[in-house]
C-alpha cells in the first residue's frame, strides 16, 4: 500500500499515546499539511527527466536526488524499471560509501520521504509484475521478451538488496541511537557521529525505519515490522506525522500488522487515529493526491469493519458514521457469523490488504510451484475467520442466560456437546488479547476483549458481563438516543 505523492526531529518531546487527539496539535498538523501541499505543487517546477537524471550518468547529485523522489512514469518498460533499480543502487552506494559524509543540503523532509516511498513502491511493483509473469508465461499482457529479460535479471529489485539499503541508511545515520537518546531525554548529538549530524543522512535514515515497517509487512513478518518502530515515538510531533503520506502509511501498516496478529483493539486504535486525522484535513486535499488518499481511506475502513466484527467496540462518532455508510451491510453480516459471513471477510481482505510479495524470485520453468503471496496470507486469515465463525451465534445465546446447561445450548445450535465445548474453549482463548499500553508496539497486557465472560463447571456454563460489555451497551444506548 502506498500513498504517493518542520525541519529536524522532535527534541525530547514526551511520549504520547497513539490516540492523542489534541485540537491544538491537530491545527499544527493542518498547517504542516498546507505547507506540504505547497511543496508538492512546486515539484512540477523542478521535475526532471528520469532517463537523464538517474540513468544518464550525470554527475549532478542534486539532480539525481530530485529524480529519485520523482515517480516512474506509469506503464514504464521493463528496461526502464531495471535501469531505475541500477540508478537507485548507484545513488545509495555513493551516499553510503563515499569518503566521508556527502555534503549537500536536502530540500525538506517531504523530499526524503518521497525518495524512500518511491524506492519501496518500485520494489513492490516490480515484484508483483515478476510474480504475475511467472504464473502463466507468456501472459497476454506480458510478452515473451519481457519474461526473457526477467529470467536474465533474477537479482534485480531483490529483497536482500532493498533491505540492505534500508538497514545501511539506518546504521550509517545512527538514527536509532539518536531516537533512543531522545526518548530517554538525553541530547542525541553525541550519538549521531560524523554522518548522523548531516540532515541528508538523518532524514533518509529516519524514513528508512518507516520503510522497514512497510517491507517487513509486505513480506509477512508482522512482528518484525512492529519491532522496527521501537525507537520512534508515535505522537503528533514525530517527523513522519508531518508528512501526510508517511503518516497514513505508518498507521496503515501498524494497524494491519496488529490485525494479522489478532490484536484487534490495537489495530482499531491505529486505524481510528489516522482516519480521524484524514477527516480533519480533507479540505486541504485536492487533485490526484486526494483521489489516492480517498481510495486508501476506503481500504482502511474495510479493515476497521473486519476488526469490529472480531472485536465489537466503541468507535469515534465520525468513524462509526462513515463505516456504516461504506460497509454497513457487510459489517452486519460479518457480525452475525456463520458460513454466510465467509465471502464477506474474504472480499474485504482482498480489497484492503497490502500487495504482498515473495522474498525470492519465482520459478519461471515451473509456474505451478510459485505460491501467490496474497493467496497465502488470505488462507491464513480465513483460517482464523473459520475458527471464530460461530462465535457470534454462541455469544447471542449466552447473552440470554447467567447459567446454562451445555447440552441445552448444543440443542439450540444443532451440534453435539463435544463440538460446542470446543467452540467455547476456542472463543474463550480468542477473547484474551494483548493490548498495548506503553513501551514497544509488541509489548502489552493480556486483557479480556469480549463483552461476555464465562466459566465451565462440568456441563454448566456460568456467564457474566465484562466491563467491555457494559461500556459497549452504554455507548450503543447513547447513539440510539442521539439518532431518535
Amino acid at each position: 500500500m502506498s500513498v504517493r505523492q518542520g525541519q529536524g526531529f522532535q527534541q525530547g518531546q514526551p511520549e504520547r499515546p497513539i490516540d492523542d487527539d489534541s485540537d491544538v496539535e491537530e491545527e499544527a498538523l493542518a498547517n504542516d499539511y498546507r505547507e506540504q501541499v505547497g511543496y508538492e505543487n512546486g515539484m512540477d517546477d523542478y521535475a526532471l527527466d528520469r532517463a537523464q537524471s538517474l540513468g544518464g550518468g550525470t554527475q549532478d547529485l542534486g539532480a539525481q536526488l530530485q529524480a529519485a523522489a520523482t515517480p516512474l512514469e506509469y506503464g514504464a518498460s521493463i528496461e526502464n524499471k531495471i535501469q531505475s533499480y541500477d540508478s537507485y543502487c548507484n545513488l545509495f552506494h555513493f551516499i553510503l560509501n563515499s569518503d566521508g559524509p556527502v555534503d549537500i543540503e536536502v530540500p525538506s523532509y517531504y523530499w526524503a520521504w518521497d525518495v524512500i516511498d518511491e524506492f519501496i513502491y518500485q520494489f513492490n511493483s516490480f515484484c508483483a509484475f515478476r510474480q504475475k509473469a511467472a504464473f502463466q508465461p507468456p501472459n497476454s499482457n506480458i510478452s515473451e521478451d519481457e519474461v526473457a529479460v526477467l529470467r536474465e535479471n533474477p537479482n534485480t529489485w531483490g529483497c536482500y538488496s532493498v533491505l540492505n539499503v534500508l538497514y545501511s541508511l539506518i546504521q550509517r545515520s545512527q538514527i536509532s541511537e539518536q531516537l533512543a537518546a531522545r526518548k530517554r531525554g538525553e541530547d542525541p548529538a553525541p550519538y549521531a557521529g560524523e554522518y548522523g549530524n548531516r540532515s541528508l543522512y538523518q532524514m533518509l535514515g529516519y524514513f528508512s525505519i518507516i520503510g522497514l515497517l512497510r517491507v517487513h509487512c509486505l513480506l509477512g513478518d508482522f512482528s518484525l515490522a512492529l519491532k522496527t518502530l521501537d525507537d520512534i515515538e508515535l505522537n503528533k510531533k514525530a517527523m513522519f506525522a508531518r508528512v501526510m503520506a508517511a503518516n497514513f502509511t505508518t498507521y496503515y501498516y501498524i494497524g494491519f500488522s496488529y490485525m494479522m496478529m489478532h490484536r484487534y483493539a490495537d489495530a482499531l486504535r491505529a486505524f481510528n487515529h489516522i482516519l480521524i486525522y484524514v477527516s480533519r484535513t480533507k479540505n486541504f486535499q485536492k487533485g490526484a493526491q486526494y483521489d489516492s488518499i480517498s481510495k486508501k481511506n476506503d481500504q482502511m475502513y474495510a479493515l476497521v469493519a473486519i476488526c469490529v466484527a472480531f472485536y465489537p467496540t466503541r468507535l469515534d462518532d465520525t468513524i462509526h458514521t462513515a463505516l456504516r455508510e461504506k460497509y454497513g451491510e457487510q459489517l452486519t453480516r460479518m457480525q452475525r457469523g456463520g458460513p454466510e459471513a465467509l465471502p464477506i471477510f474474504e472480499e474485504l481482505f482482498r480489497t484492503a490488504c497490502p500487495k504482498f510479495i515473495s522474498p525470492t524470485p519465482p520459478d519461471f520453468d515451473n509456474p505451478h510451484l510459485n505460491p501467490d503471496p496474497i493467496e497465502h496470507h488470505l488462507t491464513i486469515f480465513m483460517n482464523e475467520v473459520k475458527t471464530n465463525m460461530f462465535s457470534p451465534t454462541v455469544r447471542s445465546y449466552l447473552k440470554l442466560y447467567t447459567t446454562m446447561d451445555l447440552t441445552k445450548l448444543a440443542g439450540f445450535l444443532e451440534v453435539d456437546a463435544d463440538t460446542l465445548r470446543s467452540w467455547l474453549l476456542v472463543n474463550k482463548q480468542r477473547s484474551r488479547q494483548v493490548r498495548h499500553s506503553e513501551g514497544g508496539l509488541l509489548e502489552g497486557d493480556v486483557v479480556n476483549s469480549n463483552d461476555l465472560d464465562y466459566a465451565m463447571e462440568g456441563d454448566l456454563i456460568h456467564v457474566s458481563e465484562t466491563k467491555t460489555g457494559r461500556r459497549l451497551v452504554d455507548w450503543y444506548l447513547r447513539n440510539l438516543a442521539r439518532t431518535y
